[in-house]
Formats: structure tokens, sequence, C-alpha cells
């Protein structure tokens, strides 16, 4: 089956050390080609880059109080790119900031802590599942698509060749 090779993969976080250390972790994993930006507004801007992932943290204002929140740029990327996977990752254990992740349509929701990155890959790879059943289900429906096609068209021939006494 074929899988997208180098997919894109935006890395937000206000924290640039956060950033590259999680990008290098994924690089050794991953066939990605990751994307860093340390607030959400600048992702938004360059969502032409059509990333298949975005992994946004919650909290984008820490240099910058005038930014937006990881629930606003899941909200703003959902609506208008919804099928761009997002997976919130958050410093804060909070049940109603997981709760709005979900409710908007993020992927996973992961507490930042000893286990993330570990719990990254492992949501990575359940994504590449669900990418990987896609592509079949819409190969699948493609060839039956055809399939049905083909056998109109032999029981049309065969109809005419009947009403034409063997004669096309």
């Amino acid at each position: 089956m074929a899988k997208k090779p180098n997919q894109t993969v935006f890395l937000v976080d206000d924290e640039p050390i956060q950033n590259e250390m999680l990008k290098d972790y994924l690089a050794e994993r991953f066939n990605f080609s990751f994307h860093l930006f340390d607030n959400g507004e600048e992702a938004l801007s360059n969502m032409r880059l059509s990333p298949a992932i975005v992994i946004l943290d919650y909290h984008l204002n820490a240099h910058n109080n005038a930014a937006k929140n990881g629930v606003q740029i899941l909200r703003e990327i959902k609506e208008q790119y919804p099928d761009t996977q997002v997976i919130m990752v958050s410093g804060q254990d909070k049940i109603q900031v997981a709760v709005d992740s979900m409710k908007y349509g993020a992927y996973d929701y992961i507490v930042k802590g000893e286990t993330t990155f570990s719990k990254m890959e492992n949501t990575l790879k359940r994504i590449a599942e669900l990418e990987e059943s896609r592509f079949a289900y819409e190969s699948s429906k493609k060839s039956i698509r055809f399939l049905i096609i083909a056998m109109i068209g032999i029981l049309v021939l065969s109809a005419l060749l009947l009403l034409n006494g063997g004669r096309l």
C-alpha cells in the first residue's frame, strides 16, 4: 500500500527549545518535513503548505500576551482545514482545556511531562494507521466503481447483441 512520503508537520510552541527537541525526536522516527512556529498566527498564515498534522501547544502567549491560545488556533485550523489532524499539547493538566481541545476537533490531547515524546510517537503512529485505512478505503471504492461500470458496459453490449441477433 502506498504511503505519502515526507508529509508536512507543523510544530507550534512558543518555547523554541521544546520545538527543537520534539522535532529532533520525531525526525529520528518519521519521514516528515517539519516547520516550526513560535505562535499560532504564524502557523495559520502558512497553512497553504498543507500540513497533514499540526502539533499545537495550548499556552502560546508566554512571550506575546496578545497571542491566541492553542484552542483558538485549533478552531481556526479545523474550520478552514478540517482534514488536518491537530494534536494539542499542554503543560497544564486541566480537564477543561482537554475537553475544549477534543470538542473543537483535536485528534488527541497530550499533557507535557516525562512521557510526552513517546505519547506523541504513539499518536502519530495511530494517525498514520488511520490515513492508511482511509487510503485503502478510497482505493476500494474506486475499484468497486470501476467494476460496476465495467459490468454495466458488458450487460449493455450483451443486450445489444441479443437484440440484433448476434450482430452489432
